[in-house]
């Protein structure tokens, strides 16, 4: 049974003002006003005008408002309504909007739909708690997980501990303030694979400005960080080798005045003298250094080379009877050999360089014995591998693979290798620089080298040297290198280092040579056109202040025909070459280079048939 007050309530009228003047207000006061119980009052007003007029004619219980968006009439209504307080309540009725509007509205958030589900891109939303209710189909295809995984999984999931945790506290207090959070972050695929994405988190918000989720749109950027990595580190390097050439030239230039020093010491003493041991032990040292000097000209890919047309097969076949001995007896050796091979173009000391310092490098990984695989083979890389190694150009290459069965290199270590001076040896087990000198030799032959190695699982070294097209043999003169040669000719000296040219001259004397000394180009440019007699042969640096060796000889080549005549430098091969055409195989000297050595180089080029001088003129 009902209470009195109930009653009474449920038997008093309620009071309502419609405001509008459209088809749906006019179907709502219809409603509204068929036959009932006789409780509602509904009056009616066309416009916000004429409705604060009844308003201040009648007291209402219930405001119904008409509103479309943008109506700024109903906004200013509500706002008249609500100055004092005191008026009743306000209901915005927004009617439906008409059949081309609901299409169009239709039509965007299908084109929106199309966007996120076709995005190249991964898309993630998360509610306000970091849950996830959303991922699209290129999330699916990065990350390895399906849809169903992921709905209500925390994006930890995908967290690959490179990131430091700072990196995560930042992400929350950024979006939760309500701003947009950009960073790069490494992440794990379901299958254990890191991919590096560009992040960005935008935050969204209600009609009341409520963060209620996040979206998080991230772009695989990994062959691209990878592909800048691999620019970096080549970048590194050539910065480092330019370092490398520029000390070489004075590191060689005292190299040689030490070393040949201690050569005319050593012939001044008698056999039992005891000093013998002492110089000997200079000598030692100052050729170990002219070893690491050579080394790092190598790295910079600043070495001399001497370049011939080489079946990489026959080459491996003769290293390979020296390697048994150097690699050990617990170590087995395998040569695996390609067919159709091609020839490469290259230095033969050089690849014999590479291959020992590969194979030394395979050794002290397998201290317990193992295997060591040499493999070539006949290889045209397309514009897919260029795709995926930028820094490589297409083309024809014959590939040196190197691999061993040893420990492996670490992670940590595997991008340092090539550096110089950089080693996981011991101290006093290494210079660090056997496959700094693999990289040079390499990379100055045009060629590529890639490392692939795990903890455990071996490494294996892969090089690719363009194969040859056109290319000559150029026989190599094998010299017997026991005592000295001297003779009796006269020698014209341009040496502008001082030190040098003293040690020299006094060489070239005692064996027996008319030396005319010349402290630069011009100086020697004078003496030879003072000089009435004849000059047999120069030796001359081809980097001196104001006059180089090559426009020296250029400078003779017509007053001295008969003349011949022998580089010597101890810069590096490039800076040596802009200095003029120079034959660097036959009449040429690498600093430091023995006085023995010296002097058969100067018998070779006074005994041949033909002058040489002609050939050295500037071109």
């Amino acid at each position: 049974m009902q209470s009195r007050a109930e009653s009474e309530i449920s038997s008093a009228q309620m009071q309502l003002l419609l405001v509008g003047n459209n088809q749906d207000a006019s179907y709502l006061r219809d409603l509204l006003n068929r036959p009932g119980d006789g409780h509602l009052g509904l009056d009616h007003a066309r416009s916000p005008e004429e409705a604060l007029v009844r308003l201040g004619q009648t007291t209402y219980d219930l405001l119904l408002c008409e509103y479309t968006p943008g109506d700024s009439n109903a906004l200013r209504l509500l706002h008249e309504v609500r100055k004092d307080g005191l008026g009743p309540p306000v209901i915005f009725l927004n009617g439906p909007v008409d059949e081309r509007q609901r299409q169009k509205a239709e039509d965007t958030l299908r084109k929106l739909w199309r966007a996120v589900e076709q995005s190249a891109d991964m898309v993630m939303i998360t509610d306000r708690a970091g849950l996830i209710e959303y991922v699209n189909p290129a999330f699916e295809v990065l990350t390895g997980y399906s849809r169903e995984e992921m709905i209500g999984q925390n994006p930890k999931l995908l967290k690959s501990s490179q990131q430091i945790p700072e990196v995560y506290k930042e992400l929350w207090q950024t979006i939760l303030s309500g701003n947009v959070f950009r960073c790069t972050m490494a992440n794990r695929k379901k299958n254990g694979e890191v991919f590096v994405a560009e992040k960005t988190i935008t935050p969204l918000r209600d009609n009341d400005g409520k963060i209620t989720h996040f979206i998080s749109n991230d772009r695989d950027i990994t062959d691209r960080r990878r592909l800048e990595n691999q620019l970096q580190q080549a970048q590194k390097m050539d910065a480092v080798g330019l370092l490398a050439g520029g000390v070489a030239h004075d590191f060689n230039n005292l190299l040689m005045v030490i070393s040949s020093y201690a050569e005319l010491m050593l012939d001044s003493l008698a056999p039992l003298h005891p000093l013998r041991h002492n110089v000997d032990e200079i000598q030692k040292a100052a050729r170990r250094a002219a070893d690491l000097t050579r080394q790092l000209l190598a790295f910079g890919r600043k070495q001399m080379r001497s370049l011939q047309l080489l079946d990489l097969n026959s080459m491996i076949e003769e290293i390979n009877k020296m390697l048994p001995r150097l690699i050990g007896e617990d170590i087995e050796l395998k040569f695996v050999p390609g067919k159709k091979l091609g020839r490469v173009k290259a230095d033969p000391v050089q690849i014999e360089q590479v291959l020992m310092n590969l194979a030394a490098n395979a050794r002290d990984a397998m201290p317990k014995g193992g295997m060591l695989i040499i493999e070539t083979a006949s290889l045209r890389l397309d514009d897919a591998y260029v795709q995926a190694h930028s820094i490589v150009a297409p083309g024809d290459y014959v590939v040196l693979t190197v691999t061993d069965s040893g420990e492996g290199i670490a992670p940590e270590h595997l991008s340092h290798i090539f550096e110089p001076f950089y080693t996981t040896k011991l101290e006093g087990e290494g210079t660090g620089l056997g496959l700094a000198t693999v990289y040079g030799i390499v990379k100055q032959n045009s060629g590529y080298i890639w490392v692939y190695s795990e903890p455990g699982l071996g490494t294996t070294f892969k090089i690719y040297l363009p194969r040859a097209k056109d290319a000559k043999v150029v026989p190599q003169l094998s010299l017997p290198l026991i005592g000295y040669c001297g003779g009796f000719e006269t020698v014209l000296l341009a040496e502008d280092e001082a030190a040098v040219r003293r040690a020299t001259r006094e060489f070239l004397s005692l064996n027996g040579y008319i030396v005319l000394e010349a402290k630069n180009g011009l100086d020697a440019l004078a003496i030879a056109r003072e000089y009435q007699g004849p000059i047999h042969l120069m030796i001359t640096d081809v980097v001196m202040p104001q006059m180089s060796g090559a426009k020296l000889a250029g400078e003779l080549a017509a007053e001295r025909p008969d003349m011949k005549v022998l580089f010597v430098s101890g810069y590096a091969e490039t800076t040596v070459q802009r200095h003029g055409a120079i034959d660097v195989t036959t009449r040429f000297l690498q600093k430091p280079f023995s006085l023995r050595t010296l002097s058969h180089k100067i018998r070779e080029i006074l005994d041949a048939d033909a002058p040489l001088l002609a050939a050295a003129a500037l071109v």
